[in-house]
């Protein structure tokens, strides 16, 4: 009996799990809580991009970079904003008086819109932060006829320069003065250096603007120009930072032009334009040499002279010839002094493509990494014609625009200097990065608002993936193919 029972009820006890698992009787047990998605990543890097093919246009990238401390086999470009080196003075590029005409004579809503993008701050979306400017003293090449501000009839002379006038600049000339004030209405902080492509022709020993050496008789008068020129342009409201004595003074082939050898340039500065200066109570700084990067020599040789040296900020450098390393060569030798680098133009006959990478490695970052504190361009503007210029003066220079009466495109060098301008403002410093490496070339800063700012190069025909490293932390990017990328966090 007791058997019995004791079936029936195991027998229940079967015919009760049978009918929980057929969805009969029982209570299904909760299924666990589903996980929460995860937070969306939050943008920390900001990426502009140019191609050189030109499908991207210093556009700023939707991608999200944020940094993570996973490592990974990645290359890593490496910022260490401890390691500070020179300050920054700005970028961008020479303001001829060709370059003021054209720019004076589009419409002026167009011409307000064109200085704003150019001279307003980058943190404004429509700006691009120029902040340096370089012009010349009377004519360059790019005028469109030569002139100094004392020229006189063939056989006089004026030693007291009483004759000495502004006037070819102003409105009834190139205009260019009237266009300087309008663009410091916009950026009242940015730099002017000045820089004469002549003297006065009845200051040089052959009578012409095309090359001649100045006359040992007249260095005291010609240092009382560069002192009248300073003190109106400051009456004008425009004030000079730095002049250098001489564009190019070795190559006298150009229109206007004038030699100077290092030891002529020494002598002038030591005996004449520092005394000068000093005794006019001026603060304009005076850069020497202002020629190409295979001639370290020459501004060794005046900064080698004590008395020369101290009336010299630094050396100015272009980069027609030499290597870019020749400002370390100058810097090692005398640490005391600045660099710069002053004047690389893009032809006519150049291809997007590799201007962008030439210029980015040499202008841009090669001449960063070699303790200059500026980066400048050449001819801000021209026509279609890659006008105006003087007789004998440059025919393929390419301004960073072209201007075609009443409108204006956007060439190269325009986002070559955009790509620093726009995020490294004057007051920043440059800090160590990694460069080199797979084709990518880099410098780095640190702004005054504590912001970080990588300009990097991938001068290879193939995508890079690389780690942008900061304070052990890695935020993966891809650089296209011939392209530049500036990142900002």
């Amino acid at each position: 009996m007791q058997k019995r029972t004791w079936l029936i009820m195991l027998a229940l006890v079967a015919g009760m799990g049978c009918g929980k698992s057929s969805g009969g009787g029982g209570t299904p047990a909760p299924n666990p809580p589903a996980p929460p998605p995860p937070p969306p990543a939050t943008n920390e890097v900001d990426f502009w991009l140019t191609r050189g093919d030109q499908t991207a246009l210093l556009q700023k990238q939707s991608t999200v970079l944020s940094f993570v401390t996973t490592a990974n086999s990645n290359l890593n470009i490496t910022v260490d904003s401890t390691q500070k080196f020179q300050g920054v003075d700005g970028f961008g590029y020479t303001l001829t008086s060709g370059s003021a005409s054209l720019i004076n004579g589009l419409p002026a809503a167009t011409k307000s819109t064109l200085l704003q993008e150019l001279f307003g701050s980058g943190t404004n979306a429509a700006s691009i932060g120029v902040s340096y400017l370089r012009i010349s003293i009377g004519a360059s090449d790019l005028s469109a006829t030569t002139y100094s501000y004392d020229d006189m009839p063939a056989g006089q002379t004026d030693l007291t320069l009483a004759n000495f006038s502004l006037d070819p600049d102003k409105s009834f000339g190139s205009g260019l003065i009237p266009l300087l004030k309008e663009i410091l209405a916009v950026n009242p902080a940015i730099k002017i250096l000045a820089t004469p492509w002549s003297a006065p022709v009845w200051m040089k020993d052959n009578g012409s603007f095309k090359g001649g050496s100045l006359k040992t008789e007249y260095y005291s008068v010609y240092a009382s120009y560069f002192v009248k020129y300073i003190q109106q342009m400051k009456a004008e409201g425009i004030t000079i930072d730095a002049i250098t004595p001489q564009n190019e003074p070795m190559h006298d082939g150009n229109n206007p032009s004038m030699k100077m050898i290092a030891t002529e340039q020494r002598d002038f500065v030591k005996n004449n334009l520092g005394p000068a200066f000093q005794a006019a109570g001026l603060t304009t700084k005076i850069i020497v040499w202002d020629h190409n990067c295979d001639d370290p020599g020459y501004p060794i040789t005046i900064l080698d002279d004590p008395a020369a040296k101290a009336f010299v900020d630094g050396s100015a450098f272009h980069l027609y010839a030499g290597d870019i390393s020749a400002l370390s060569t100058v810097k090692a030798k005398h640490a005391d002094k600045n660099l710069y680098f002053t004047e690389q133009y893009t032809a006519s006959t150049g291809a997007f493509q590799g201007d962008l990478k030439w210029h980015l490695q040499n202008v841009i970052i090669g001449s960063m990494r070699n303790w200059s504190r500026n980066a400048l361009e050449w001819n801000l503007a021209n026509d279609p014609n890659f006008g105006p210029h003087t007789a004998g003066g440059c025919t393929t220079c390419k301004g960073a625009l072209t201007i075609n009466g009443t409108s204006y495109s956007r060439n190269v060098s325009y986002y070559i200097i955009a790509h620093a301008s726009k995020f490294v403002p004057p007051g920043s410093v440059r800090v160590y990065s990694d460069s080199g490496a797979g084709g990518l070339y880099s410098v780095a800063f640190v702004t005054p608002d504590n912001k970080k700012v990588l300009v990097v190069l991938n001068d290879g025909n193939t995508n890079a993936t690389f780690n942008l490293k900061f304070k052990g932390k890695w935020a993966v990017t891809t650089l296209p193919a011939n392209s530049v990328g500036t990142y900002v966090w």
